[in-house]
């Protein structure tokens, strides 16, 4: 009887993974495999399910770092990337609330956020680009000593 059952985890999570674009459930797959193959040497439901449980644990202990690493989604650098730290020039006043906001960097207009939403910097204010989100660039005023 613990044969099928097995069987049909082992096809449910073969299918499954078939289906989707990530590892999610291979190592239980190699899981049920293992007990699968546990049914022809024990009946003992209790073991079948121990084996079960360390074999998909070891499975997925060994092979997830070698899987994160292969998956890993590098961040594409731009050109754009290269305004991040430099100092530039608010040509319009940037009010978030408002949603509006200029600035120039490197000889580029470029739509400007503060970091902090209900903080104004009026025009002609140098400040450094924080961050680039979207085609923002996330800025605050130069401090100067």
């Amino acid at each position: 009887m613990m044969v099928w059952i097995w069987v049909a985890l082992l096809a449910l999570f073969i299918i499954i993974e078939a289906s989707t674009a990530q590892l999610l459930t291979i190592w239980f797959a190699v899981g049920s495999l293992a007990a699968l193959i546990t049914t022809f040497i024990t009946d003992n439901i209790v073991i079948q399910v121990i084996v079960f449980v360390v074999i998909s644990a070891l499975a997925l202990a060994i092979t997830r770092p070698l899987v994160k690493k292969m998956t890993k989604t590098k961040k594409q650098p731009t050109n754009a990337d290269m305004y991040i730290g430099k100092e530039a020039v608010v040509t319009e006043d940037i009010n978030n609330l408002e949603a509006k906001g200029l600035v120039k960097v490197g000889g580029s207009v470029w739509t400007a956020r503060t970091e902090v939403d209900n903080y104004t910097i009026p025009a002609g204010t140098h400040v450094t680009v924080i961050k680039i989100e979207g085609v923002k660039l996330i800025v605050r005023p130069v401090l100067y000593n």
